[in-house]
């Protein structure tokens, strides 16, 4: 399923410079600048994250900061999604991204990549340095790793590839893998925007909780 929007990616540049105003992600704080000793979770993403469509509180990074605090748990969410992004512009906006402290880090990339049919190894090398960076840079963090599926017109072989590709990669880093975002809600008009892609307001409850399931067990362990 796609992430449509603005086009961030410039094929396979790297560059880590500073995004331009036009290309910052969303940056949605649920706490004041100054850390009060929670735990911060980074959720990086393409519209899907960032709520393209819905209001700014109801994309399913916040909605997961409302289960958190009725979990009465030690977290807050910062959420750097950005519409229309590739793999290839995570990686070149991740340093900058990484400025700020992160304890789990949340990946959701590669849905734009399968929309354009781009190679996947291409694509796979591309998330493989996103995940080795964010070791790096975060070596006590955890991340979590999005499952995401190639639209079926390109084909069985190039969907089943793109899809063992999210799997390899979380074995291969050490990231835990999360279900597939749009699971129970893809294909499923009155859960949807009228573009088909994203998710309405009941849709993005259904999301939240696909995120959830895997997430709270490790925030309270």
């Amino acid at each position: 399923m796609a992430c449509g929007g603005r086009d961030s990616a410039r094929d396979t540049a790297t560059s880590t410079k500073p995004p331009s105003p036009a290309e910052s992600p969303i940056v949605v704080d649920s706490a004041p600048a100054q850390l009060d000793g929670r735990r911060t979770i980074l959720f990086l993403g393409t519209s899907l994250t960032a709520g393209l469509g819905l209001e700014p509180d109801s994309a399913y990074p916040q909605q997961i900061q409302r289960k958190i605090d009725a979990s009465k748990l030690p977290y807050q969410v910062v959420n750097a999604g950005v519409s229309g992004e590739t793999s290839a512009g995570l990686l070149r906006r991740l340093d900058w991204v990484l400025r700020r402290p992160a304890d789990v880090v949340v990946v959701e990339t590669g849905a734009n990549d399968g929309l354009r049919g781009l190679p996947v190894d291409a694509t796979r090398a591309t998330i493989g340095n996103v995940l080795a960076r964010i070791r790096r840079e975060r070596p006590d963090a955890k991340i979590l790793l999005v499952q995401m599926e190639a639209p079926p017109n390109l084909g069985p072989e190039y969907t089943s590839t793109f899809h063992a590709m999210f799997p390899g990669l979380a074995r291969e880093h050490g990231a835990t893998l999360l279900p597939f975002l749009l699971e129970g809600v893809a294909g499923e008009p009155r859960l949807n925007q009228s573009d088909g892609i994203h998710p309405n307001n009941a849709g993005e409850k259904i999301v939240a909780e696909n995120v959830w399931r895997v997430l709270q067990p490790m925030l309270k362990s």
